[in-house]
């Protein structure tokens, strides 16, 4: 009964003479001639009630119904589809009366990319760093650095005065510059020769000012406390500097430069970037989607059908975050992008399964038929998608936690307006099947023919070369203890600038002139009602301790009480050194006493009942374990100190400020992406065990997905690409997403193995895979590597990382679905291709 035919790929193999099993050929999945015959001639017919079939028999001949579900449940599934395509008219009357409050929430959705607001409230670090800011101030701080070769040059002082007197009418500004001290114990200050070299000789006289980085060569600088409390205030003030610095930064002479740098200037910077992102992305996206219906569909009407339904997801979702108060920040576009992503590859996999209609069979019943069909699979697959991201909520990086919540909210927005809206969108555009719009790629079905026997005879290579790459790539991202140490962290909100930009290179330059930008806090708390900072005892105990921090290496710079009281007493006395007896400290102490109301940078250093102060101390350190270094060191200091100074004894050290709340950023960066991993895959593999039922079979399906990500972690490190706030998210949004293509393989493939009642060989379900799911899975990778390749457009660091290395690990994940997976498969199931049997 049997004859030999070769197929494309050289391979001899028995097949039977009627209907011939060779590649591309039209396939009858029989035990027999007779029954290949039979069922090539039977006709399409539905019973007399006009309810669908549960089984619904395709352009391949294969009876195909929903693998997994009852009879019952497929009936279910029919008049569910049945009842929405008939109240279509209504159901999309509701989206559009549903998306006019949700795009009035979605508008009023505020910006905040400030680093407290990187960490979850109940942080300790963070409350620290709040009880900290209600006893001494919650100012932010920005310095203007004036440059000139010669800044004590009349000329020069001249422009920078004008600037500060302009800069102090500001309301919520403080400065206390070095000419800005000068000035308050020199009213009579005029900018000429003698008033210029009186100025010189006092700023020089006294290293105070240099240690301070309020001097240097060829700048002074100009420290401002902007006393803000919200984002609106902290722009509102921010505006109001760059008004005042405009006209001297369009003629910049005698200046050479005038830079200004700080946290609310890169704060500002990420808000406005944030807020303007959409206007460059989506955009952006929507183009992609119109050119891929053009090409891949042909079809206008498809097209409306769906922008419409893309619309009405990104617009649910935007509106949630705005009913719930969310505040965005700079991982925040990911947010609409990942639903605009998902959604439309869904969207693919229907509507290809809904275009590909088989002659005799009308449009009405066979969109029930393509509904029914792809709705497990494409339910799993936003399924597994929205646990990928609603993982990310045991992150202790806040932003990223509210993402997850977001985009797992906005997934299952988007699942229902997919199976409700689309489905009425397609009706009411009639939009065109196979008959006058179907998809051809004949170049497709070439690959498609070879890939099945391909994927046998080089699986020994596929599988095992496609594991050690991604052990190489888990090297690369975790390190190799004594060999290789785990891939760099990178935390500083610097770094997400634009890296051409004057802000970025401003602060660049600022923090080597100042040796560091990250600031901490040594926080002395009195525990006791003898505590007070201002005897005598504990003012030398603060004298030791300044001392003792300058001379520490890691530190950069140190500013405390004594510094100020140095400073002061150098003003009125001409020297800066205090005096260590008792009578001596007791009169610095009276200073204290005498001008805390008056003096706001006292203010800063000494709480009201003069029971607290703080040391600030500046430093490059920025990572988590550099940040421990320089904590015990701070600790061990202060111990020392304590031990030499009974005054401190009743005091307590604390240690807060920005640059804990960076490292600990630094530090739930690993937790975030490994956590959050690993609970997505156990979450995925246990459901998918459940509804597939082979668990063997499920964990090789996920190679592709862990493949992709690990090799791009590799590719990472290779580049000298660090983990930041946004690359971080990678794994779980690679991982959600491509799982959609594993998802809709896998379920086609136990679709193809048992179809009719019959069970068919591996090659028989894999080529019956392939053409049901493959050209989908192909054009959904295009659209999620084309999505997310947007964001390499963007103006921040991070997320231009994040766009380029996601689609490469889609790019990945795809080559992997049609290579690695088979590859397992033949190996899991122990098969031969036909030709081999």
């Amino acid at each position: 009964m049997y004859h030999l035919c070769r197929d494309r790929s050289g391979c001899a193999r028995r097949s039977l003479p009627l209907k011939c099993g060779c590649f591309g050929h039209q396939t009858q999945y029989t035990r027999s001639t007779h029954a290949v015959q039979k069922r090539a001639r039977a006709p399409l017919s539905f019973p007399s009630d006009k309810q669908p079939p549960i089984s619904t028999p395709t352009a391949t001949g294969v009876t195909e119904g929903v693998p997994g579900a009852s009879a019952h449940t497929q009936d279910v599934l029919h008049r569910i589809f049945r009842a929405i395509i008939a109240k279509r008219w209504w159901i999309v009357a509701f989206y559009a009366v549903l998306c006019i409050p949700a795009a009035l929430y979605a508008v009023s959705v505020k910006q905040n990319n400030a680093l407290d607001r990187l960490i979850v409230a109940s942080d300790p670090d963070l409350k620290g760093s709040r009880a900290f800011e209600k006893v001494f101030g919650a100012g932010e701080y920005v310095v203007l650095l004036a440059e000139a070769p010669d800044p004590f040059a009349p000329a020069a002082l001249t422009r920078i005065r004008e600037i500060e007197l302009k800069i102090s009418k500001i309301p919520a500004v403080s400065l206390n510059s070095a000419l800005s001290v000068y000035v308050r114990s020199h009213p009579e200050f005029q900018a000429n020769d003698e008033g210029a070299a009186a100025f010189k000789k006092f700023a020089t006289g006294t290293d105070l000012f240099r240690k301070q980085g309020l001097i240097g060569d060829g700048f002074l600088a100009m420290p401002l406390v902007l006393d803000v409390k919200t984002p609106e205030d902290r722009n509102r003030v921010i505006h109001a500097i760059d008004a005042v610095l405009a006209p001297y930064e369009a003629t910049l002479a005698p200046l050479t430069a005038l830079r200004k740098v700080g946290e609310p200037y890169v704060t500002a910077y990420l808000d406005q970037d944030t807020k303007e992102a959409g206007m460059r992305y989506f955009p952006l996206f929507f183009l992609f989607v119109i050119v891929l219906n053009v090409a891949l569909y042909r079809s206008w009407r498809a097209l409306v059908a769906f922008l419409v339904t893309l619309g009405v997801s990104v617009a649910l979702t935007q509106g949630f975050i705005g009913i719930t108060h969310g505040v965005t920040s700079i991982v925040s576009a990911l947010v609409p992008m990942t639903i605009l992503v998902t959604c439309t590859s869904t969207l693919v996999y229907l509507h290809s399964r809904y275009v590909d209609k088989p002659a005799g069979v009308s449009v009405e019943e066979h969109q029930i038929f393509a509904l029914s069909n792809k709705f497990v699979a494409c339910t799993a697959s936003i399924f597994a998608t929205a646990v990928g991201f609603a993982a990310l909520v045991i992150s202790k990086i806040l932003p990223i936690r509210a993402m997850g919540v977001w985009v797992a909210v906005g997934l299952l927005f988007t699942w229902v307006v997919v199976f409700t809206l689309f489905p009425s969108m397609q009706r009411i555009m009639r939009a065109p099947t196979s008959k006058d719009g179907k998809m051809s790629l004949p170049w497709f079905d070439k690959i498609v023919d070879v890939l099945p026997v391909f994927s046998y005879r080089f699986r020994w290579v596929l599988v095992p070369g496609s594991l050690v790459l991604s052990a190489f790539g888990a090297a690369a991202l975790f390190g190799i203890p004594h060999v290789l140490s785990p891939m760099r962290l990178e935390t500083s909100a610097v770094y997400n600038l634009n890296h051409k930009s004057a802000l970025y290179r401003d602060t660049i330059l600022l923090e080597k002139k100042v040796k560091g930008l990250a600031v901490s806090e040594m926080w002395l708390v009195g525990k006791n009602d003898n505590a007070s900072v201002t005897d005598a005892s504990t003012l030398r105990g603060l004298v030791a301790l300044q001392t003792a921090l300058e001379h520490e290496p890691s530190v950069g710079s140190v500013v405390g009480p004594t510094a100020i009281l140095q400073t002061l007493r150098y003003v009125t006395t001409g020297s800066d050194t205090l005096p260590t007896d008792d009578a001596g400290l007791e009169a610095a102490a009276a200073i204290v006493e005498t001008r805390l109301n008056s003096e706001p940078m006292l203010r800063r250093f000494f709480n009201e009942a003069l029971t607290n102060t703080h040391v600030t101390i500046i430093t490059t350190t920025g990572d988590h374990e550099q940040f421990e270094h320089l904590e015990a060191r701070l600790r061990h200091i202060y111990s020392d100190v304590q031990k030499a100074n009974p005054g401190l004894a009743n005091f307590d050290l604390r240690i807060v400020g920005k640059g804990p709340l960076q490292a600990k950023i630094a530090y739930s960066l690993v937790p975030t992406l490994t956590e959050s991993f690993l609970l997505t895959i156990g979450v995925i593999f246990v459901a998918f065990l459940i509804l597939f039922r082979n668990g063997a079979a499920r964990l090789m399906a996920m190679i592709p997905s862990i493949f992709a990500i690990l090799v791009m972690f590799g590719i990472m490190r290779l580049c000298g690409v660090a983990l930041n706030v946004a690359t971080i998210l990678i794994a779980s949004t690679v991982l959600g997403t491509s799982e959609n293509d594993q998802i809709h393989f896998f379920y086609h493939f136990l679709e193809g193995q048992k179809s009719g009642g019959t069970t068919h060989s591996t090659e028989q379900a894999l080529r019956h895979t392939l053409r049901i799911a493959g050209r989908a899975i192909f054009f959904a990778t295009l659209i999620n590597a084309g999505g997310f390749l947007a964001f390499a457009l963007a103006t921040l660091k991070p997320i231009q990382e994040f766009g380029l290395l996601s689609s490469l690990a889609f790019v990945l994940s795809m080559i992997a679905d049609f290579t690695a997976l088979p590859a397992a498969l033949w190996m899991v199931f122990r098969d031969k291709p036909d030709c081999y049997k």
